[in-house]
């Protein structure tokens, strides 16, 4: 009926982590007890120390953001000469080099999607922990745009890797990664685990209180 609505475990359903198998809810059932009858993985509510976990990993990868901007991510060394370059000196280069688009996507994956996926999560966390009920579905939406264009943040460690592979191959300089390129790499990793370790459907338990 139009207005009613139910949930998985008011239905008495579990889904699983690993393969999305909907499950019955095994009599006596307590956290992370049960087992999926398809993959065999353990199967929960919802996903253990969610909150604290991801929070533990948005710290670590907040800490982590500040060398890899301050850090070079790289160093050329040509004819004994070397240059460190961090991100934003990297895409000043490529800017005066008359290469804007490059400039413009290593910008946007380097320097704003970090940022909005960390600011992003952070939202996230805050509005379940202090219960808001503002518009569920757009903070669902917003989840699941984060946990995807994550991973896109990585296209200059790419580009170092790629960098590295042509100028050997031509032996003309030497190019190294740099402390910086570690840190982003470790804040690309972390912001990922940390989305994935946050479970989206703590924003909908806080619509089912009264």
């Amino acid at each position: 009926m139009k207005g009613l609505s139910t949930t998985a475990a008011k239905a008495s359903l579990i889904s699983c982590h690993a393969c999305h198998q909907l499950s019955r809810i095994p009599a006596g059932f307590t956290k992370g007890d049960a087992i999926c009858p398809r993959c065999e993985a353990h199967i929960h509510l919802r996903k253990p120390n969610s909150i604290s976990r991801t929070w533990a990993l948005l710290i670590a990868a907040y800490i982590l953001y500040i060398p890899a901007n301050l850090l070079p991510v790289m160093t050329v060394i040509s004819f004994g000469k070397g240059e460190a370059d961090t991100i934003l000196s990297g895409v000043k280069e490529l800017i005066h080099a008359g290469m804007l688009p490059i400039a413009l996507l290593v910008f946007f994956a380097s320097i704003t999607v970090p940022v909005l996926k960390l600011l992003t999560l952070t939202y996230l966390l805050l509005s379940v922990q202090y219960k808001s009920r503002w518009r569920p579905r757009d903070r669902t939406f917003l989840y699941r745009i984060t946990e995807v264009v994550g991973r896109w943040s990585m296209i200059d460690i790419f580009m170092i890797s790629i960098l590295i592979a042509l100028v050997k191959l031509q032996a003309v300089a030497t190019i190294e990664p740099g402390m910086g390129a570690i840190s982003f790499a470790a804040v690309v990793i972390l912001t990922m685990f940390a989305a994935i370790g946050f479970d989206p459907r703590l924003i909908w338990d806080k619509m089912e209180e009264h």
